[in-house]
């Protein structure tokens, strides 16, 4: 694990501070107070074949009303601890709450009416239509042998309108571009109609343009509705611009946390991103890559 947080005992209490009660209620201190949707505390984390845990985590805060983007390079222990943070990973020692309230006491279906999870890997028969995929995100909301509800169809339509897949609705998911599936996966997560989304890393292995549409669509989502955002993302300026909060990860532990503008330094790209590289602010994030340290 990195030693990077201890060394640096100062840089995220500058950035961001929470403060929480004994129930897991957190509040991020800052020049406001503003509540967290979702906390992390005293998490460790592992899987059955790791050698000890991959992920070590003091604190992680994910403000309510705002997106939260997770930053680091590969195998720092991003998708890890979103993992935990959407009850599909039981931490080892420590606890996760929604809302105040530790997700262990919230059955599947009463936690997949709060959370939405979209996952890197997704499985569904390829003879599944667009629409039929986002009606299965309405399976928190009806019993096994419940009808289609009025609220089912206008919460579909909704997200089908949401996400911009009206025009592929009727095309089967084994027929569809990467960018298109992944527009249909993220209108089934909104079709849940939660109001924490996790989402792990949306972008990846798609063109510019549904780069900028998955994000343009979250971003949708958050200012209209509300809906409290956390997403792993690789680019890291990209996450700069779209992302109200940063968490920075190396290691399997939090290196810092916080505005983007804080966050994101020159020291940051080198220490954990090892690259030489310049960053201007004007005022959106501009970082120049040199050269790999």
């Amino acid at each position: 694990m990195s030693n990077q947080q201890s060394e640096n005992p100062q840089q995220m209490a500058q950035h961001g501070e929470t403060a929480a009660d004994d129930s897991g209620n957190a509040s991020v201190e800052g020049e406001t107070d503003r509540e967290s949707a979702v906390t992390g505390d005293a998490l460790e984390l592992s899987y059955p074949t790791s050698e000890g845990p991959v992920v070590e985590c003091d604190r992680i805060d994910i403000p309510r009303g705002e997106i939260t983007a997770l930053v680091g390079p590969n195998g720092s222990g991003k998708s890890t601890l979103l993992k935990s943070l959407a009850k599909q990973l039981t931490p080892d020692s420590g606890s996760v709450y929604l809302d105040g309230k530790s997700i262990s006491e919230y059955d599947d279906k009463a936690f997949a009416r709060e959370l939405g999870m979209l996952s890197q890997q997704h499985d569904s028969p390829t003879s599944l239509t667009v629409e039929d995929l986002v009606y299965h995100g309405r399976y928190p909301h009806r019993s096994f042998f419940e009808q289609v509800s009025d609220d089912d169809h206008e919460a579909v339509e909704r997200a089908i309108d949401l996400a911009g897949v009206e025009h592929i609705r009727d095309k089967q998911i084994g027929n569809l571009s990467g960018g298109q599936s992944q527009l249909a996966w993220i209108a089934m997560v909104l079709a849940q109609d939660t109001d924490v989304l996790l989402l792990d890393e949306p972008t990846t292995y798609l063109d510019l343009h549904h780069q900028l549409r998955v994000l343009e669509t979250v971003r949708q989502l958050n200012e209209e509705r509300g809906v409290t955002v956390a997403v792993v993302l690789h680019d890291i300026a990209q996450a700069a611009r779209f992302a109200d909060y940063l968490v920075a990860m190396q290691d399997g532990e939090l290196y810092d946390w916080g505005p983007p503008r804080e966050v994101v330094t020159e020291e940051l790209l080198a220490d954990v991103f090892r690259v030489e590289a310049a960053v201007n602010y004007t005022p959106d994030p501009e970082i120049v890559p040199k050269h790999s340290l």
